[in-house]
């Protein structure tokens, strides 16, 4: 099934570029000026993941999220002008997937589409339950129990947990777990995988300050503690 992507940004030019282009790639496009009729679009058609700017009127890209994010689990990348680390950490906090600086080129934001599809279709196909410790992760519902408790997580964040429980006790590299989550290794976006850290941490763990499940390996990377 051809998949449903909404492109959001108050450049109308920048808008019809980027939906000839995905149109080519082979991609279904809708579009939206603002965060409020993204708001209302997302609603209605239920994209299957959506490319969002974050400085817009009536109602920016954090706004977008802040609201969406409660609603759905869709996966988003943000398109920013700003550079500021802070901008794009903030989008990541919010429960963006991927980032892209403008300018960019429309090659290099269909790939970033196309990785998200991949890491989506390949999440999909492994077993759909585990168990870890005192964590379940349900991959066809999407779902995870903590200690017996619903926990409310990104896709992304939730695609990491499920990476780092798949294999308990492995040290997985932050480019090897961007590549698990993008499809492609970028360097330079690996500051992406310790904001999603963070923010998994602050929802799972006991004390998020000294964490009991997922853990540091000081110049390797992270891994889901083996034993608990």
């Amino acid at each position: 099934m051809t998949k449903l992507i909404l492109v959001v940004d108050d450049k109308a030019e920048l808008r019809t570029l980027l939906k000839s282009y995905l149109t080519q790639e082979g991609f279904n496009v809708i579009l939206a000026g603002d965060g409020q009729e993204a708001l209302y679009t997302a609603r209605h058609e239920k994209p299957d993941l959506i490319i969002l700017d974050l400085m817009m009127p009536e109602m920016n890209g954090y706004d977008f999220m802040r609201h969406y994010i409660r609603e759905a689990d869709t996966p988003v990348i943000i398109l920013t002008a700003r550079v500021e680390e802070n901008d794009k950490v903030l989008g990541l906090e919010l429960g963006a997937d991927d980032y892209v600086t403008k300018p960019f080129s429309p090659r290099e934001l269909t790939a970033r589409v196309r990785a998200v599809f991949r890491r989506l279709e390949k999440a999909s196909q492994e077993p759909d339950i585990l168990r870890a410790a005192d964590i379940v992760v349900d991959k066809v519902g999407r779902g995870v129990m903590v200690n017996g408790r619903p926990v409310t997580l990104t896709p992304s964040e939730f695609d990491l947990l499920a990476v780092l429980m798949s294999a308990p006790g492995r040290v997985f590299s932050r480019l090897e777990l961007l590549d698990r989550l993008q499809g492609t290794a970028y360097e330079g976006y690996e500051r992406t995988i310790d904001v999603h850290i963070r923010n998994l941490r602050t929802k799972i763990e006991p004390d998020a300050s000294n964490p009991r499940y997922i853990e540091t390996v000081y110049g390797a990377g992270y891994r889901f503690a083996s034993q608990q």
